[in-house]
């Protein structure tokens, strides 16, 4: 999907999704939601292109296995979690271009975990979309707290996002980084698709931006230099994220990122033509329905620079036509009050030369972290975490909601029995 932010400043909350199929059709959500994919994102966003449900398990057996499973599961962060064996994409350790992360034994999830609606309380709406809602939920089994999204199949179907909501499932069972949203599991039942996730406290890095209107350079470049090092393990996986904005970056208890919404995520060891992304972000070449690779992600990375630094994006426009027209052009008009090195920078990102734009260059991305603009940054501490982040959320506990939007609660009950056509699409789930 298309994320089409219409906005003057940070204040405009919503950006406004658009579903592109070849002959481009359009849907618009009510509501911002950065937990929700692309289907029920809190912005808009473009993209192009039957059994019985079970109600319990089949034995008491299976029923005592899984009560024991759970009560292991621990939390990410919980240094108690227990040891997890699965391998993630890779045998040992991931190289991100010179910094090395080492996924932590202890620290992942079994993403092919399955669970039922009757293993989690759900406790409140966290954000809502045109294809359904995420909430925060509480395990029955060992009382931690996570994120379900619900999707409604015949949504899913209808707006032709099977591929899409398929291929995040499949790519967040394939990663785990300390910047990135782990999933602990999906399930279905005969009307809704489940995804169990992280659930971050901090709330969305959006919120913090529109009550400060926009941040010092400092700030900026600690949040900018977290999501290169998400990019940079994504990109070694050959993964293009293809979505980034604000509403999709979440902040944990100690105020680090999480990158959210994999629904633009997509597999792309060379090129690829699909028409997505939120469009205050897109890149040039996807508009002109190039092919394009992960040069696209770092064109977008510019956007949120500059975005962070003056509180708007470098193109904005309510027509969306005469917003990509203004993307084509190029041209930007900085604010007398950016550092030149920072100004700088976002001209080697925001340009539509791909044999010019850092990140895609003979250095990668390596080109964007040597730059003056990123002098100081300890990027080995920095993924660690070990680097003391900006601001801190406010948080009670770990259940605390505080940090999100309060949505009505209105809603059909989940689990009702339904003739259930659209399962085999989602076989996997």
């Amino acid at each position: 999907m298309l994320n089409i932010k219409n906005k003057s400043s940070t204040s405009t909350k919503s950006k406004n999704n658009v579903i592109i199929t070849k002959n481009i059709s359009v849907n618009k959500s009510n509501s911002n939601n950065n937990y929700l994919l692309q289907q029920s994102s809190s912005s808009n966003s473009i993209t192009s292109n039957s059994t019985a449900t079970p109600s319990s398990y089949n034995s008491y057996s299976q029923q005592q296995q899984f009560f024991a499973k759970l009560q292991a599961t621990q939390s990410p962060t919980s240094p108690t979690a227990p040891t997890d064996t699965k391998t993630i994409m890779h045998s040992s350790s991931t190289k991100s271009r010179g910094h090395t992360y080492q996924p932590s034994s202890s620290t992942g999830p079994n993403p092919n975990t399955k669970f039922l609606l009757s293993d989690f309380t759900i406790c409140r709406t966290l954000g809502t979309g045109s294809f359904g809602r995420v909430h925060l939920v509480q395990s029955k089994y060992n009382n931690k707290f996570y994120a379900m999204k619900v999707l409604k199949k015949t949504e899913v179907v209808r707006l032709k996002q099977v591929e899409h909501t398929n291929n995040e499932k499949h790519i967040l069972e394939q990663v785990q980084h300390p910047f990135l949203v782990n999933l602990w599991g999906t399930f279905q039942d005969s009307a809704n698709l489940y995804m169990v996730m992280d659930y971050v406290v901090g709330g969305e890095l959006f919120s913090i931006l529109r009550k400060t209107q926009r941040f010092p350079d400092h700030i900026a470049k600690f949040y900018a230099a977290e999501v290169i090092l998400a990019f940079e393990y994504l990109h070694s996986n050959d993964i293009i994220y293809r979505d980034l904005k604000p509403e999709n970056l979440l902040l944990d208890h100690n105020g680090h990122i999480k990158i959210t919404d994999f629904g633009f995520a997509k597999y792309v060891p060379d090129i690829t033509w699909t028409l997505c992304g939120t469009p205050d972000y897109l890149a040039p070449e996807i508009i002109q329905s190039k092919g394009y690779g992960k040069a696209v992600d770092w064109y977008s990375l510019g956007v949120l620079i500059f975005e962070m630094l003056a509180g708007y994006p470098p193109f904005y426009d309510d027509d969306h036509m005469r917003l990509y027209e203004k993307i084509l052009s190029g041209r930007i008009k900085y604010p007398s009050f950016f550092d030149p090195i920072a100004k700088d920078l976002l001209k080697r990102l925001l340009t539509s030369d791909l044999s010019k734009r850092y990140g895609n260059l003979k250095g990668g991305s390596n080109d964007i972290k040597s730059h003056q603009w990123f002098k100081g940054i300890d990027w080995d501490r920095l993924i660690k975490r070990e680097v003391q982040a900006p601001y801190i959320p406010n948080v009670s506990g770990e259940g605390d909601a505080s940090n999100f939007d309060v949505y009505p609660e209105e809603r059909e009950p989940y689990g009702k029995p339904c003739n259930d056509i659209h399962r085999d699409k989602f076989s996997t789930f």
